[in-house]
């Protein structure tokens, strides 16, 4: 088995990134979701972010020649995907005030546990570290917060977040200082 390693995500990786994005909520949301959240979840949350790619700051981590895992940072004001667009979305957030945002970070279900989040939120942070920023937050799903606790994020709060279905999810708002 080869060892994971972690790459910048180009737009080649698009599809294979659905793929692992919904795989992952299907397996991994109905532990602390109902099953009408995780399908709604799945639709409108598992959907790669174009611009973060074009960006550069998405990362995606193989392993035996698959994706097995991806995630990244954002330097524009979008926080999440799945409640719809805004006017600010692709706004330049600045780094003297604003945190860089964590976005879509997917670990498929039988990789769980290794490391690979750990390693994204690390790539992440030294990238939003070298343009600037002093924070992070994101918006995390529930499966997602031990992760982001372990690694030094801080609860802000919990919110209702509501799908284009109707259908809302509880997520939770985090943030954590950029280690100097």
């Amino acid at each position: 088995m080869q060892e994971p390693t972690l790459r910048v995500a180009t737009v080649d990786d698009l599809a294979a990134m659905e793929i692992l994005m919904k795989d992952s909520i299907r397996d991994l949301f109905p532990a602390v979701y109902t099953d009408d959240e995780t399908r709604s979840s799945a639709e409108f949350i598992g959907v790669p972010d174009r611009m973060l790619i074009e960006d550069g700051t998405f990362f995606v981590i193989e392993a035996d020649g698959e994706l097995v895992a991806c995630g990244g940072w954002s330097r524009r004001d979008k926080l999440y995907t799945g409640s719809g667009e805004t006017a600010t979305d692709a706004r330049l957030l600045d780094p003297a005030t604003e945190p860089a945002r964590v976005r879509a970070m997917f670990v498929r279900s039988d990789w769980t546990r290794r490391g690979l989040g750990t390693m994204i939120l690390e790539a992440s942070e030294a990238a939003a570290a070298a343009e600037g920023f002093s924070s992070l937050s994101l918006m995390a799903t529930e499966p997602g917060v031990p992760l982001y606790q372990r690694y030094g994020f801080t609860v802000v709060e919990q919110a209702q977040v509501p799908m284009p279905d109707g259908c809302s999810i509880t997520c939770t708002a985090m943030e954590k200082p950029i280690a100097t």
